[in-house]
């Protein structure tokens, strides 16, 4: 099990050796430093701690400053974001340790979470894909109306309806998504397909 922090960078094209051409996008994965080591004994659960980014060590709160105080990744620097996964097997890690892209391996599978881009608010047909109503038949400005919400003698909304609202800004994870290449020199790695998020979002990668 193996698990890396990273941020979305763009889209981009590979080519394979044989000519074909894979839409991907490049994620900035790692270095990432291991912040804490978590063990059934004394929390109750397995896990581990990572430290990913940089961030001025005057602007994290003091709980966090002693918190990573002997794993720092400069003077006077901490880390930007620190995320926790269960799904990794501890093995021989130890606090302080650091990983990069080089744990992993072209062709290997991975799955990615990340939030997606926020839409604000937004009416029924851009959220759920609504067809709207006619123009003709003596309607008047009902393209993009919802219509009718439910029985009228329930004198209620019905859980789950589908309306209008706040869009975008969800954890959204890909399954089975392979990776192309490994550029591990300027820590970039390189999957297939789009993920989801703007530039600069940050994205967990993990093997399960």
């Amino acid at each position: 099990m193996k698990f890396l922090l990273g941020t979305k960078s763009h889209m981009t094209q590979v080519f394979t050796e044989d000519g074909k051409v894979i839409a991907g996008t490049v994620i900035i994965a790692g270095p990432v430093t291991v912040t804490q080591v978590k063990n059934e004994a004394k929390d109750g659960y397995k896990a581990i701690q990572v430290g990913f980014g940089e961030k001025k060590l005057n602007r994290l709160s003091k709980a966090v400053r002693g918190h990573i105080k002997t794993v720092l990744p400069k003077e006077n620097t901490g880390f930007k974001v620190l995320r926790e996964s269960t799904a990794v097997d501890l093995g021989d890690v130890k606090l302080g340790d650091t990983m990069n892209v080089s744990i992993f391996n072209p062709g290997d599978t991975v799955t990615i979470s990340s939030i997606s881009k926020g839409k604000g608010f937004q009416g029924v047909v851009k959220r759920h894909n609504f067809k709207g109503g006619p123009r003709t038949h003596g309607q008047k400005h009902s393209e993009r109306e919802p219509g009718s919400i439910g029985a009228g003698g329930m004198q209620r909304v019905f859980k789950g309806m589908r309306m209008a609202g706040r869009m975008g800004s969800d954890r959204v994870t890909v399954k089975k998504v392979p990776i192309v290449k490994i550029d591990a020199e300027n820590n970039l790695l390189f999957v297939k397909g789009p993920i989801a998020g703007r530039r600069g979002t940050l994205v967990e990668i993990k093997t399960i």
